[in-house]
Protein backbone atom coordinates (compact mmCIF):
# COMPACT_ATOMS: atom_id res chain seq x y z
CA UNK A 1 0.00 0.00 0.00
CA UNK A 2 1.26 3.45 -0.85
CA UNK A 3 1.93 5.91 1.94
CA UNK A 4 2.39 9.10 -0.08
CA UNK A 5 -0.74 11.03 -0.97
CA UNK A 6 0.06 11.28 -4.69
CA UNK A 7 0.81 7.56 -4.86
CA UNK A 8 -2.56 6.81 -3.25
CA UNK A 9 -4.23 9.00 -5.83
CA UNK A 10 -2.39 7.22 -8.68
CA UNK A 11 -3.68 3.87 -7.41
CA UNK A 12 -7.25 5.11 -7.67
CA UNK A 13 -6.72 6.65 -11.09
CA UNK A 14 -5.07 3.48 -12.38
CA UNK A 15 -7.94 1.32 -11.12
CA UNK A 16 -10.47 3.58 -12.83
CA UNK A 17 -8.57 3.57 -16.14
CA UNK A 18 -8.14 -0.21 -15.97
CA UNK A 19 -11.89 -0.64 -15.51
CA UNK A 20 -12.58 1.65 -18.49
CA UNK A 21 -10.10 -0.26 -20.67
CA UNK A 22 -11.74 -3.53 -19.73
CA UNK A 23 -15.15 -2.09 -20.66
CA UNK A 24 -13.91 -0.92 -24.08
CA UNK A 25 -12.23 -4.26 -24.78
CA UNK A 26 -15.30 -6.24 -23.68
CA UNK A 27 -17.62 -4.20 -25.88
CA UNK A 28 -15.25 -4.52 -28.82
CA UNK A 29 -14.93 -8.30 -28.41
CA UNK A 30 -18.71 -8.68 -28.09
CA UNK A 31 -19.29 -6.89 -31.40
CA UNK A 32 -16.53 -8.91 -33.08
CA UNK A 33 -18.11 -12.17 -31.88
CA UNK A 34 -21.55 -11.08 -33.11
CA UNK A 35 -20.11 -10.28 -36.53
CA UNK A 36 -18.24 -13.60 -36.65
CA UNK A 37 -21.50 -15.44 -35.89
CA UNK A 38 -23.14 -13.64 -38.82
CA UNK A 39 -20.22 -14.59 -41.04
CA UNK A 40 -20.43 -18.23 -39.91
CA UNK A 41 -24.16 -18.22 -40.73
CA UNK A 42 -23.42 -16.79 -44.22
CA UNK A 43 -25.68 -13.81 -43.50
CA UNK A 44 -24.02 -11.31 -45.84
CA UNK A 45 -26.53 -8.48 -45.54
CA UNK A 46 -26.57 -8.38 -41.75
CA UNK A 47 -22.80 -8.75 -41.62
CA UNK A 48 -22.35 -5.78 -43.95
CA UNK A 49 -24.73 -3.74 -41.81
CA UNK A 50 -22.92 -4.70 -38.59
CA UNK A 51 -19.41 -4.08 -39.97
CA UNK A 52 -19.40 -0.25 -39.53
CA UNK A 53 -20.71 -0.57 -35.96
CA UNK A 54 -17.98 -3.09 -35.16
CA UNK A 55 -15.35 -0.84 -36.75
CA UNK A 56 -16.57 2.03 -34.59
CA UNK A 57 -16.20 -0.05 -31.42
CA UNK A 58 -12.70 -1.14 -32.44
CA UNK A 59 -11.69 2.44 -33.24
CA UNK A 60 -13.04 3.65 -29.90
CA UNK A 61 -11.05 1.00 -28.01
CA UNK A 62 -7.91 2.04 -29.90
CA UNK A 63 -8.57 5.74 -29.34
CA UNK A 64 -9.04 5.28 -25.60
CA UNK A 65 -5.90 3.19 -25.29
CA UNK A 66 -7.56 -0.10 -24.43
CA UNK A 67 -6.14 -1.81 -27.50
CA UNK A 68 -2.98 -1.17 -29.52
CA UNK A 69 -3.43 0.54 -32.89
CA UNK A 70 -1.95 -2.36 -34.84
CA UNK A 71 -4.23 -4.83 -33.09
CA UNK A 72 -7.28 -2.75 -34.00
CA UNK A 73 -6.20 -2.41 -37.62
CA UNK A 74 -5.52 -6.14 -37.87
CA UNK A 75 -8.97 -6.99 -36.51
CA UNK A 76 -10.68 -4.55 -38.88
CA UNK A 77 -8.76 -5.91 -41.87
CA UNK A 78 -9.53 -9.50 -40.98
CA UNK A 79 -13.24 -8.85 -40.48
CA UNK A 80 -13.57 -6.78 -43.65
CA UNK A 81 -11.91 -9.53 -45.67
CA UNK A 82 -14.25 -12.17 -44.26
CA UNK A 83 -17.35 -10.06 -44.96
CA UNK A 84 -16.17 -9.30 -48.50
CA UNK A 85 -15.60 -13.00 -49.14
CA UNK A 86 -19.21 -13.71 -48.13
CA UNK A 87 -20.65 -11.67 -50.97
CA UNK A 88 -18.10 -12.84 -53.55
Amino acid sequence: MPNIKSAKKRVGVNQKKRAENIDFKTEMRTHIKRLEKMIAANDAEEAKAALPVTFKKIDKAVQKGGVHKNNGNREKSRLAEEVNNLSA
